[in-house]
């Protein structure tokens, strides 16, 4: 019989897409209060995957990541995904969001998005937030699944990941 151990921390990030990437820092400067500081951002990334999001946030939308320094247990995923909703909510305009706030973790083994959709490969956690495992670390590099979302399988979010990663690693 296996005994229960307390979980590794892990290294949250926070992914930010939007039309006006002037809200990119708005909400960074939030999420830095709440979280501490950033150890990581990525570029401003363009993102024409799909026109999901369209008819809410616009045409011509963008993303960002931000990793933060401190290390969380897992076990806050669910209540980070509630208060960046909240947060996506304060940022609403005529009930329409203006930034879409995408919390996930990683670890040396895989990159972990919360969502608040249930579907056959994510696991519940709690208060109405599932958890995903989208990207696997193996052979030294990251490897997708069939549902893992197409942006999240190109290089510039390849890219910051593994450089995450790297960061992770070191610490130890």
């Amino acid at each position: 019989m296996g005994t229960p151990k307390k979980p590794e921390p892990v290294r949250l990030f926070i992914g930010m897409l939007s039309e006006n990437s002037k809200l990119f820092s708005a909400a960074a400067s939030i999420l830095t209060e709440k979280f501490g500081p950033v150890l990581l951002e990525s570029e401003i990334i363009p993102f024409d995957f799909t026109d999901y999001y369209t008819p809410e946030m616009g045409k011509n939308l963008s993303r960002k990541f931000v990793a933060f320094k401190r290390m969380v247990s897992p076990e806050r995923l669910a209540p980070i995904k509630l208060f960046t909703n909240r947060l996506e909510e304060t940022y609403s305009q005529n009930k329409k969001r203006r930034i879409n706030l995408d919390p996930g973790f990683l670890t040396p083994a895989r990159v972990i998005l919360a969502s608040t959709k249930d579907f056959s490969h994510r696991i519940y956690l709690k208060s109405g937030i599932y958890a995903e495992i989208t990207l696997l670390f193996r052979k030294g590099k990251f490897e997708t699944f069939a549902w893992t979302y197409p942006d999240y399988r190109t290089e510039p979010y390849l890219g910051f990941f593994l450089l995450l990663r790297n960061m992770y690693k070191k610490e130890d």
